[in-house]
């Protein structure tokens, strides 16, 4: 048996695997425990598990990982989660952590086919990098490598694109640059492609400040709020960043839309300006045409990271 969660600052999944196959699941509202310690002790008794059967685990946390390797802080909830202890408690032999986004990565690329959404099919090539990257509360970015030695598996790269610079496109983005640019000083891509990003963008077209969960919903209800303009401006921008950092890793293996924002926009993507963004690469727009863009609608993506991760390090 091993043992895989996906924790974050509101909700945490937690997932037992038996010979590679979940055999359970649950989740629950970070909010009801002092600590993550009591939450794994209540899914061990409401599940009937006996964590001394499990061989091994991953966690995957929402926050910076310590240089060991062995604790970690969340970023948004008053948790420190160290493994050496929770093995002690537990009997669970090996606890490895990982940074949330890395296990999304892992779990997007493999991903069923019944389990994304393609939106460009372009030419996929086998031994070639994949790019995740993922717009939620901020903008995560990672290169996955297929890799063969010394086992079949996937190497992955953590990186933090989301605070490379922004960089308009056009009158109308760069208006959102100066607007962004009077608040923070310098502005990355995060500012932009991210929730905050698109509240921003509809204060900065309409001057109405609202959650980004509020102007999505609008959007999609309608094409004549202004929350469908907002929106356009936010994927044409989410396009240009995939696109750019696609180009820079050369991800002919595929592009992977991870995050919930763009699982919640799926209806309005094939219509919006984010392939033309994507694909707007001057003399390497062929070059980005073939590469495949891909959304995973699996609700469990970073659950199913951590635990394909705990399998490839042999936990």
């Amino acid at each position: 048996m091993i043992l895989g969660g996906d924790i974050g600052g509101t909700k945490v999944l937690l997932g037992v695997a038996e010979n590679g196959a979940l055999i359970v699941e649950r989740r629950y509202a970070s909010a009801d425990f002092l600590n993550f310690t009591d939450l794994l002790a209540a899914f061990f008794t409401e599940t009937q598990i006996n964590p001394a059967q499990v061989h091994g685990g991953c966690l995957a946390l929402a926050g910076p990982i310590a240089d060991d390797g062995c604790s970690a802080r969340l970023t948004n909830l008053p948790w420190i989660i160290d493994s050496k202890n929770l093995s002690r408690r537990f009997g669970i032999p090996t606890l490895r952590l990982v940074n949330d986004f890395a296990a999304a990565a892992l779990g997007a690329v493999t991903t069923p086919l019944d389990q994304r959404i393609t939106l460009q099919a372009g030419q996929p090539l086998p031994d070639a990098p994949c790019l995740v990257v993922g717009a939620g509360t901020g903008l995560g970015m990672a290169i996955v490598l297929p890799q063969v030695y010394p086992s079949p598996g996937w190497r992955i790269l953590p990186g933090e694109g989301g605070h490379v610079a922004f960089a308009p496109a056009d009158e109308e983005q760069l208006k959102l640059w100066q607007f962004l640019h009077a608040r923070h000083g310098r502005v990355n891509w995060e500012h932009v492609v991210s929730g905050p990003g698109i509240t921003a963008i509809h204060e900065c077209l309409t001057g109405e400040i609202l959650p980004p969960e509020e102007i999505s919903s609008l959007a999609l209800a309608t094409t004549n709020h202004a929350a469908h303009r907002s929106l356009a401006l936010f994927l044409a921008a989410y396009g240009a960043f995939a696109g750019d950092m696609a180009l820079a890793c050369l991800a002919r293996g595929g592009v992977f839309l991870a995050g919930g924002i763009a699982s919640k926009l799926l209806p309005l993507l094939p219509g919006s300006p984010f392939l033309t963004a994507f694909n707007a690469k001057a003399e390497h727009a062929a070059i980005a045409a073939k590469m495949p863009i891909y959304t995973p609608i699996d609700p469990a993506l970073g659950l199913n990271g951590a635990l394909r991760m705990a399998q490839q390090s042999g936990t």
